[in-house]
């Protein structure tokens, strides 16, 4: 069965029952000539003994499906790269909330991209088919949800745009929704302003009720299979009246702290010392009791914020906590700082390198190198925990690329600072919104690294705690506000308007109005925070750290880029060896040249520059004879170039080659090694080749 429309301009179609029968339920989805395959499919039983929700949501790039064979040594393809990382977290954080958090089986979700034409986007079709594959699967599904992605061409909002048009937009922005709520934000804009955002999201509304209608049409016509029943555990009433009588004259004073470790410290000698009290009354029903505390911990932090406007913490709703920064704090690094909020804490560092050192990135759609890096590290330490340090997870590799994405708006132009700039964010404490403070440490330590930064850029995250009609908007949210709310909002931007936005939910309540409160409130908090970071440093240092290397452009003209390479990169080679510095070409006639060194800097360039050098007639010239013949000799002018010097140029008298000697009589005029100063006589503009003359010039010349 096949279900077409025509949105924006391109045929989309979603095709049941042709692929992959065996998956709980499989859905072709097409735009254009883009395909991709999704799966949904749950393990037929509960996982034993987990206390979570096992999810797996996985996107896969199939190279073949844009004619491309895999670079690097392994064809067959390796690990997933971070670009399928993201996409396959923008798939999942729409979808979570809306399956039954103590489901316990297993539900795998997949996307592989088949066929990819280089306009229509892979990531929107995938979520939206596994709206549709999860629907009319076995798998508990409060959906369906859309998700659109909008980007702003030549000032015009348009929905749905192609890669093409979304290269050059200053706005990328996907929002995933259902019929009652938002679920999902993922957005990066040029320093967009709070309501030109706006106006994207009502626009991308109205978009993703469309995508939802034609949802719901195609899952009723489709053999949908009988869901699941999971079974939610529910505490009874004694055991809820138990756990309430223990807390009610304790809890306050254990979860009103604003120390995270005390507080968690004292959350867990009240649930020990609960299971002391209570335990003997329950026995085998040890659960029921853990079922109550978590639920009556919950639900008292979120009616002390709600009803009583108190958080953990003593903060009002709209107050962010204490900080400090601190920039330069590591000597030989190009470029630090360590930015403090509360109890979150992050060291950034960047390092600055030559044009040749950027990443390589493959893709579908593109291979290109990226001068601009960000990764974030979360190590065990910075939440008191013990485990061993592996790679990169999903979350670091999301939280870098968000941290990247919000910064990347102002980071310098080539022309400007050519530069390849590599940040890692140090996660050294977390009590909420790391992510964030990483982005404002970045920013510190690249102004400290002589960066010229368009403007400095800060991010915060605003949580929100909701009960019936009533909600309230938290800014700064810590991390017991994160477990125990509704929404999860970080807003990244300058003075001026918002370069990231990235927002997750675990219940279906949020409105537009919400989204505007929300924004705006994190407009102000940005606006605090920036005007604390302008007293650590207000500007980008005027001079790069001693130990960072020095960057020198020339441009040559290109034809003379082979004659620079050298053959086999002879020349090139030989440069950098004995000077030390990098060099890299560019096919324009770019040359960046960067180096530590500035001895070895100034080397190369004098190298350079004789090499490139346009050799005139009339310039004098001290060279080498490098060859001796009958018809005269051969003079290296500079490295690479010889000029030929006739035996009728060198005497008045006439000149012979007698045992590879030039005689002049019996006078020897010219011998091999030997150092003569030469006129340019003629350069020969359909060959380059040059001619020489020793004829009325002085050999004391200098050159």
């Amino acid at each position: 069965m096949t279900f077409e429309r025509t949105i924006d301009g391109v045929n989309y179609s979603f095709e049941y029952g042709k692929l992959a029968k065996q998956a709980g339920a499989s859905l072709l989805c097409v735009a254009g000539e883009t395909k991709v395959l999704v799966l949904v499919t749950m393990t037929k039983e509960p996982k034993e003994d987990i206390d979570f929700f096992p999810l797996t949501v996985d996107y896969a790039e199939k190279m073949y499906s844009a004619g491309k064979i895999p670079g690097g040594f392994f064809k067959r393809g390796g690990r997933p790269s971070d670009r399928e990382i993201l996409r396959s977290r923008l798939i999942d954080r729409p979808l979570r909330p809306l399956f039954p958090k103590y489901l316990r089986n297993g539900v795998q979700v997949i996307a592989y991209v088949l066929s990819f034409d280089g306009e229509n986007s892979s990531d929107m079709l995938a979520i939206n088919g596994a709206s549709i594959a999860t629907s009319i699967s076995n798998v508990p599904f409060d959906g369906p949800v859309a998700a659109t992605r909008c980007g702003m061409i030549k000032g015009v909002l348009k929905t749905n745009p192609t890669i093409e048009e979304l290269a050059e937009s200053p706005l990328d922005l996907v929002v995933a929704e259902t019929e009652k709520s938002v679920m999902m934000v993922e957005a990066g804009a040029s320093i967009l302003q709070e309501n030109e955002m706006m106006d994207a999201f009502k626009c991308l509304h109205e978009k993703n009720m469309e995508m939802i209608a034609w949802q719901k049409e195609i899952i009723e016509q489709l053999p949908c299979k009988e869901k699941y029943i999971a079974t939610k555990p529910i505490a009874a009433e004694d055991a809820i009246n138990a756990v309430k009588e223990y807390l009610d004259p304790r809890i306050e004073d254990a979860l009103f702290n604003p120390d995270k470790e005390q507080r968690e410290t004292a959350e867990g000698d009240l649930k020990k010392e609960m299971h002391s009290q209570c335990d003997p009354s329950f026995e085998d029903r040890e659960s029921e009791l853990d079922l109550a505390f978590e639920g009556y911990l919950s639900k008292y932090v979120r009616n002390m914020i709600i009803h009583a406007n108190r958080r953990p913490d003593g903060r009002k709703e709209n107050e962010i906590r204490k900080l400090s920064m601190e920039v330069g704090l590591l000597p030989r690094v190009h470029g630090s700082a360590v930015f403090t909020r509360g109890q979150t804490q992050v060291l950034s560092a960047v390092t600055l390198g030559g044009k040749g050192e950027g990443q390589l990135v493959e893709s579908l759609d593109e291979t290109e190198t990226k001068h601009y890096m960000h990764y974030y590290n979360f190590p065990p330490f910075s939440v008191g925990e013990v485990r061993p340090l592996r790679g990169a997870g999903r979350r670091e590799v999301g939280h870098g690329a968000l941290a990247e994405r919000a910064v990347l708006p102002v980071v310098p132009a080539e022309e400007q600072f050519a530069y390849t700039i590599h940040v890692v964010s140090e996660v050294l404490e977390s009590n909420g919104s790391s992510s964030q403070a990483s982005i404002c440490a970045s920013t510190l330590a690249l102004m400290d690294a002589g960066v010229p930064i368009l403007a400095p850029v800060a991010g915060i995250a605003m949580g929100l705690i909701a009960d019936g009609d009533k909600y309230r908007i938290l800014t700064d949210i810590q991390g017991v506000e994160d477990f125990t709310g509704d929404m999860d909002f970080k807003v990244a931007g300058t003075r001026d308007g918002i370069t990231a936005i990235q927002m997750d939910v675990k219940k279906q309540m949020i409105t537009m109005d919400i989204i505007e409160e929300g924004i705006e409130r994190a407009r102000i908090a940005r606006i605090d925070i920036l005007d604390q970071m302008f007293e650590t440093i207000d500007k980008a240092r005027t001079d790069l750290s001693a130990y960072a290397p020095r960057m020198k452009i020339i441009q040559i003209k290109q034809e003379k880029i082979g004659e620079l390479i050298g053959p086999g990169g002879k020349n090139i080679k030989r440069i950098i060896e004995e000077t030390g510095v990098k060099i890299d070409i560019e096919p324009d006639g770019r040359v960046f040249i960067s180096s530590s060194d500035d001895t070895g800097m100034q080397a190369a360039l004098a190298e350079i520059e004789e090499m490139i050098k346009e050799i005139q007639p009339g310039e004098l010239y001290k060279g080498k004879v490098v060859r001796i013949c009958d018809f005269g000799a051969f003079i290296e002018l500079k490295k690479g170039t010889d000029g030929l010097l006739h035996v009728s140029q060198i005497s008045s008298k006439r000149v012979n080659n007698e045992d590879g000697k030039l005689k002049a009589g019996n006078e020897v005029v010219i011998k091999m090694g030997q150092r003569v100063t030469v006129k340019v006589a003629t350069v020969d503009p359909n060959n380059g080749k040059i001619s020489l003359t020793m004829k009325g010039v002085d050999q004391k010349q200098e050159d």
